[in-house]
């Protein structure tokens, strides 16, 4: 017969609405060992698994600190409550924690009393991120935040009915779901779960032996950080025209959010060890990171650090169910296994696909090895240039409707790279190549037809670096510090660094703005106008995320509001149980203009 050898629980601490899947470690009868599910409709040596999940409810009600999730609370602020602010988010676990929490805390009191002032639903305001577009692109299709997550726990119904199972020493035992798969909902905060499996006989449909448990500590919510705003720029344009009324522009609206993930197997306890290993598990980071990219409803979404197997059984069917499209380009794996690449998606009642460009900068290195590199340095060339990184390139077209007055009727197209230059510190040449290499290979595109275009990605470069340099300015200076490390002699002549794209950083719209945009400033570097940061670990803080766009072609109308560093320190740094990447998502509203030929 089969056995239950062990149950283990891959985290003790469940959060509303992450998975809980338990691991079961199976003995059959030819003594060997399995993790495998064995069902009903296919037993195992004549039998297979039951299972069932209990909520524990003790009979003295127990409410969990906001801030610190896993304690238990012993205040609540009354402020919050005679705000209506969502009940879960007004508990502390003690008079310090409330002391230390209040900047922030109060943050909520100024938002609630925001949305009341402006005749708003408090909880549409305060929560629901952008539950309206100014993209003129709402999509009333998708359902609110809470309901990402299909909370069927194993039953046919859309909620597992759940049904008293017994009582005893003050504690009554709630069965709320039957399958191995548990998905904790708000019903369960400040209660424990216990997962039970048993094995039956597949003929008798009898329990056989003493059902194996194992319980989880209580259920915490799912930490929900203050929402970002997206705030409008009226601006000087970068070539120095005052906007206001968008007469700039002829065409629609669209959003463009550009965001490193955080792949799962880079989030180690070695370089993470700050985040609680919750926090950190990908379990409760996918369903974060999900309910904060569907918060943000852009049109086109370009991820970074995408993980092969969590594009094809995670991002791209739960997207789909939101509108979008998905295309996927894993990094090449000459170096080391890599498993993880560059997603891009797009709504699909906003835009089309047209054509789809790859770039392998593998490639791209054995074809320069082989053009300028002697045969006896070849070998040290490619071990150099060589780093599996890639760039994926979208032509898409536009469906919303196109006001034009220049072209009306005119197809509007709109290129799209996405890219991660992932290259160590120390290899600037290679880093710069990489960059110019990929511009190289939208001037090709933008040759072919005016296109507006967007350069979205890490570039794991700090504003002023040459790649941020060969970007935004077009070219590199010749004494720029970074062309001093070049063994190949890859980047000479130095004139040939060099584009005619007229690619600006979005952000950079924040420090040439006006009116809301104002507030902002204080998180820019005024020496660089770009964020002070994008990426915020212990170890390091800077900017290297960037969405630059062709001006001549677009401008930009709204940016997603910037982060604070010391809101973010208070859980010493990113990735975090609110944050669940080591990056900030960026996000700009872009509006076409009457094209000018290059």
């Amino acid at each position: 017969m089969v056995s239950v050898v062990r149950v283990h629980l891959p985290s003790d601490i469940p959060i509303v609405g992450c998975e809980l899947t338990p691991y079961v470690v199976l003995r059959k009868l030819d003594k060997s060992l399995i993790t495998d599910d064995i069902d009903e409709t296919a037993p195992v040596d004549g039998h297979f698994l039951r299972y069932k999940w209990y909520r524990i409810q003790s009979d003295k009600k127990v409410e969990v600190c906001s801030v610190h999730p896993t304690e238990q609370a012993t205040l609540q602020c009354l402020g919050c409550v005679k705000a209506k602010i969502p009940v879960a988010k007004s508990y502390h676990c003690s008079t310090k924690c409330f002391s230390n929490a209040w900047q922030h805390h109060r943050v909520l009191h100024d938002w609630a009393a925001s949305a009341i002032n402006d005749n708003g639903t408090e909880e549409e305001e305060l929560f629901a991120r952008f539950n309206s577009s100014s993209s003129g692109a709402t999509n009333t299709n998708l359902p609110p935040t809470g309901s990402i997550v299909n909370l069927s726990n194993g039953s046919a119904a859309p909620v597992y009915p759940a049904a008293v199972a017994q009582r005893s020493r003050g504690e009554t035992w709630f069965e709320v779901g039957c399958s191995k798969t548990y998905t904790p909902s708000a019903d369960d905060i400040g209660h424990t779960l216990k997962f039970e499996c048993v094995v039956v006989d597949a003929e008798t449909k009898q329990p056989v032996g003493s059902p194996s448990q194992i319980a989880t500590s209580r259920v915490i919510p799912a930490p929900m950080p203050t929402p970002r705003r997206l705030i409008p720029v009226s601006v000087v344009d970068a070539n120095g025209h005052l906007d206001l009324d968008g007469r700039l522009s002829s065409f629609g609206t669209f959003t463009a959010l550009s965001y490193n993930i955080l792949a799962d197997v880079y989030a180690t306890s070695e370089s993470y060890s700050y985040c609680p290993s919750w926090a950190r598990s990908w379990n409760y980071r996918r369903q974060n990171l999900l309910r904060e990219i569907v918060g943000y409803r852009a049109d086109i979404v370009c991820l970074q650090e995408v993980q092969s197997d969590h594009f094809e059984e995670f991002f791209s069917p739960e997207l789909d169910m939101h509108g979008y499209q998905a295309i996927y380009k894993r990094k090449t794996s000459e170096v080391s296994q890599t498993l993880d690449g560059c997603a891009t998606f797009f709504r699909r009642d906003r835009f089309s696909h047209v054509k789809k460009y790859e770039v392998e900068f593998n490639k791209a290195a054995q074809s320069l090895t082989e053009a300028v590199v002697p045969n006896a340095q070849k070998k040290i060339a490619l071990n150099r240039l060589v780093k599996d990184n890639v760039a994926l390139i979208l032509v898409l077209e536009a469906k919303f409707g196109h006001q034009g007055i220049d072209n009306p009727g005119k197809r509007q197209l709109l290129c799209v790279a996405n890219t991660h230059v992932n290259v160590h510190q120390d290899l600037k040449d290679v880093k710069l190549w990489q960059v110019h290499t990929l511009l190289k290979g939208l001037e090709k595109i933008a040759a072919s037809a005016d296109i507006p275009m967007l350069v979205c990605g890490d570039f794991d470069s700090a504003p002023g670096s040459s790649p941020h340099a060969l970007l935004v300015m077009g070219k590199v200076d010749q004494m720029h510090p970074d062309l001093f490390v070049d063994p190949l002699g890859i980047l000479r002549p130095v004139a040939k660094l060099s584009h005619q794209l007229p690619l600006v950083s979005a952000y950079s719209s924040f420090a040439r703005g006006l009116g809301p945009a104002l507030e902002q400033q204080r998180r820019m570097d005024p020496s660089t106008n770009e964020p002070l940061f994008t990426n915020c670990t212990r170890d390091f803080i800077g900017t290297h995320d960037y969405i630059f766009y062709t001006a001549d072609s677009l401008t930009v109308t709204s940016l997603l509001e910037l982060l604070d560093e010391d809101n973010l320190r208070k859980d010493t740094a990113l990735p975090s149980p609110v944050w669940s990447s080591d990056h900030i998502a960026l996000l700009a509203e872009f509006r076409c203009k009457p094209i000018v030929r290059r």
